[in-house]
């Protein structure tokens, strides 16, 4: 029944889960939210890793409102890794923010259970004692303006990878989960963390150069009719991505996956990079972690 809870022991740690039965996605439970995660955590937890999760909850579902949740609430167990670092866009570093930093599964399935159904994450990651270290990520948000559409956006993604190729830089794709594609290019720690977001900036003008038809790297959205909008600013180190393998609030639930360069190439329907939980977890049977290169193969910028 609602409103009941369930004590359950996920690798040592007593979990209480509570209304697994509400319904946070149409036909989609809390119950099915926190069982997707528990499942695809193998593969998902090493991407978010060291990393400070900013969580979006919806505690009443994709239909009710949300919100954004950078601090650790005052009930995080103690158990529960925090990273305590200077906040975003802090111009004297004395504003700072206790971040949750999901490096388990108890922890993720913690989230869950409070209806966090997007998990957001920034390109570098916090040691130990809460250093901030520099990028070790890029990353490109292909985002088509109407009536353009995620297969426009596979033709940018596929003009990217040969341009970044030309640096001697690899790169992966995902969705977005919604209408757009995430290019992910591993890096090596630049001394200085503004580095990944200049060549990301340098890169995009160039594509919207030599592709004007196709492709806009300005942010106004007037300039986005018809063409691709390659974001680069995702790469400033205020700003976060949703995760690999999150789930996003839709009117279906539907996941940032992993793709190949093949299936970009080849995708003649967009509907061919929807991805459900369900086909998500097939997927990785069948695939393994496609975007675990990012996690080993770091490159220096050029």
């Amino acid at each position: 029944m609602s409103g009941e809870k369930t004590t359950v022991e996920v690798d040592g740690r007593q979990l209480s889960l509570s209304n697994l039965d509400k319904t946070l996605y149409p036909e989609f439970t809390k119950g099915e939210v926190i069982d997707y995660y528990a499942r695809i955590a193998p593969v998902m937890l090493p991407h978010l890793k060291d990393r400070a999760a900013t969580r979006i909850r919806w505690p009443d579902g994709v239909d009710g409102g949300k919100f954004y949740e950078k601090n650790a609430p005052s009930h995080t167990p103690d158990w529960i890794r925090t990273a305590t670092v200077p906040s975003p866009g802090s111009t004297r570093g004395r504003e700072t923010v206790d971040y949750i930093v999901v490096d388990d599964l108890p922890t993720l399935v913690w989230c869950a259970n409070l209806a966090a159904l997007e998990l957001h994450i920034p390109q570098w990651k916090v040691g130990p004692r809460g250093k901030v270290h520099a990028p070790d990520l890029l990353v490109f948000d292909l985002d088509p303006g109407p009536p353009a559409t995620v297969i426009e956006a596979c033709k940018v993604a596929l003009l990217l990878e040969e341009l970044l190729g030309e640096d001697g830089l690899e790169a992966y794709p995902k969705t977005s989960g919604k209408k757009g594609l995430h290019i992910y290019v591993p890096v090596k720690e630049p001394k200085e963390a503004e580095q990944t977001s200049r060549y990301a900036k340098g890169i995009a003008e160039r594509l919207a150069m030599e592709h004007p038809d196709l492709v806009v790297a300005k942010m106004e959205k007037r300039l986005r009719k018809g063409k691709v909008f390659v974001d680069w600013s995702q790469n400033n180190p205020a700003k976060t991505t949703v995760a690999p393998y999150s789930l996003r609030a839709a009117s279906r639930p539907s996941v940032s996956t992993p793709v190949t360069w093949d299936e970009l190439e080849y995708c003649e329907d967009a509907a061919d990079l929807v991805f459900s939980p369900a086909e998500v977890l097939d997927r990785v049977d069948e695939h393994g972690d496609l975007l675990e290169p990012i996690l080993k193969d770091h490159r220096p910028l050029p």
